[in-house]
């Protein structure tokens, strides 16, 4: 099927992203990766995982220690910059660290930070194939992942949810698009005015196809082990789930 045609979306297709595929030039990568950050500054990715951040800090005694905030499969560190930026107008004392299996995204997460003159920590690890990092053992109050579920199968999805919701010592958070014939829409849209990577095209509309649906997310985390999840739409077409350790 013609990526540009419009797909049957009842059911999930996951096909393989360029973005995903190793060998990838760095220059294109890059490209990428610039155009993914323009897209997550318009449609506030951080927005909506910053209201749950704060609530929980604003509950903490004015003497508590700042909270340690861990994102996952960070990319280029566009949510995790934001969410250290939005803590900073908020006065809210958040340690953001994030980790990615790139290499490149690493490097640009942390340029970037310097340009921003934010405070945030970056570092490589594979999160479902390696064991994870030491870091975890110091322990992360907040584990937050931003369009990453949609990258992996089922089987993959619901192994991650169980062991970053293992790994959080309070909040996990996951954000990713919703497979609906809108949010396809927005995708295409989205990516045509933002971006001139021709990555960015194909990668939009394959994340849609290969994204899930509210009731499959749920059904997931219930799998996962994961009871009491809250999980609602946030803009566009995204969803949010949220999971506090009783």
């Amino acid at each position: 099927m013609p990526i540009l045609s419009w797909p049957r979306l009842a059911h999930r297709e996951r096909l393989p992203e360029l973005m995903d595929q190793p060998g990838l030039d760095p220059e294109l990568h890059a490209q990428a990766l610039v155009g993914l950050r323009r897209i997550n500054a318009v449609s506030r990715s951080a927005a909506c995982l910053f209201e749950p951040i704060r609530a929980l800090a604003r509950a903490l005694p004015p003497d508590a220690a700042p909270l340690r905030l861990l994102d996952v499969a960070c990319g280029g560190g566009d949510v995790a910059l934001d969410l250290a930026a939005l803590a900073q107008r908020h006065g809210l004392a958040l340690a953001v660290e994030g980790c990615d299996i790139s290499h490149q995204a690493v490097a640009l997460a942390e340029a970037r930070a310097q340009e921003r003159g934010l405070e945030a920590s970056f570092f490589v690890a594979d999160v479902l194939a390696d064991p994870l990092p030491d870091r975890f053992d110091i322990g992360f109050d907040v584990i937050v992942s931003s369009l990453f579920l949609h990258h992996l199968d089922t089987a993959d999805a619901e192994t991650l949810l169980a062991r970053l919701a293992g790994s959080s010592r309070q909040l996990l958070l996951i954000s990713d698009l919703l497979r609906t014939p809108l949010g396809y829409g927005l995708a295409w849209a989205g990516t045509q005015l933002l971006s001139r990577s021709h990555i960015v095209h194909i990668d939009g509309l394959l994340s849609v196809r290969g994204a899930f649906q509210l009731a499959e997310v749920a059904a997931m985390a219930k799998r996962a082990g994961l009871d009491g999840v809250d999980l609602r739409r946030c803009w566009p077409e995204r969803y949010l789930l949220s999971w506090a350790r009783g």
